[in-house]
């Protein structure tokens, strides 16, 4: 019986959106096992002085637990 988690993280990019989640997803990858799906629950973006700084992304990265050994 598979048994998933999900973890919720937050990426930022100075190019885009599409960019913060490209960077989000790859770090995750490094420390995640088994990844399965994910979720962008949120977008953002840091402004100062009328431009855009930042873009920010919350995701929900989903994976599925490995089976402890009998």
């Amino acid at each position: 019986m598979a048994v998933a988690s999900v973890s919720t993280i937050t990426s930022a990019s100075p190019i885009g959106w599409q960019d913060a989640i490209e960077r989000g997803f790859e770090r995750a990858s490094r420390t995640l096992r088994n990844i399965t799906g994910m979720q962008v629950v949120s977008e953002k973006a840091r402004v100062e002085d009328g431009r855009i700084t930042e873009y920010l992304v919350t995701m929900q990265v989903i994976f599925v637990l490995e089976e402890p050994p009998a």
